[in-house]
């Protein structure tokens, strides 16, 4: 696969609706071609403690970022007619499917595949965990500001180049 576009989600809660942070690398010819990064208003509007742990964002930095439909506008455009990936894709494409059914959005069958199934597929038992930066590393990608929406995805499409 070389056309493709790499998705993250990071999420305020438990809520797979609740996306606070989108990252997305578009990749063409094997290439990286574009990227795009946006905080989101979550909705619900709510930060859990675990989740603020994780990737280190709260209410003050989204308070004033535009909700998920117009964060979409920009992106849509974009994914058009690539296949989207992601590293442990249930969670991405779960946390899509609910915030497009919050908003009352009609959902496009983007169609999804799984750097995390495919790593489990190629390296087996050889890695001691299937985890994005243990599969970053062994691709030979250097996983800087895990859990930041962007850097995540850029280390999907690295993934993704290598694997599928």
């Amino acid at each position: 696969m070389t056309d493709f576009a790499a998705i993250d989600f990071e999420t305020a809660n438990e809520c797979p609706s609740s996306v606070c942070s989108v990252g997305v690398v578009i990749v063409r010819g094997g290439e990286i071609v574009d990227s795009f990064y946006s905080l989101i208003h979550p909705e619900p509007e709510y930060y859990q403690w675990f989740c603020r742990q994780v990737h280190g964002l709260s209410e003050e930095d989204t308070w004033d970022a535009p909700v998920f439909p117009y964060v979409w506008e920009q992106i849509a455009p974009k994914i058009e007619g690539l296949p989207l990936v992601a590293h442990n894709a249930r969670f991405d494409e779960g946390c899509l499917k609910a915030v497009f059914k919050v908003y009352q959005m009609d959902y496009p069958d983007y169609v999804f595949f799984d750097t995390l199934a495919a790593s489990r597929r190629h390296f087996g038992c050889a890695l001691p965990n299937h985890q994005l930066q243990t599969v970053a590393a062994a691709c030979g990608y250097d996983l800087q500001h895990h859990h930041h929406a962007l850097a995540d995805a850029e280390a999907c499409a690295q993934i993704a180049i290598k694997l599928l």
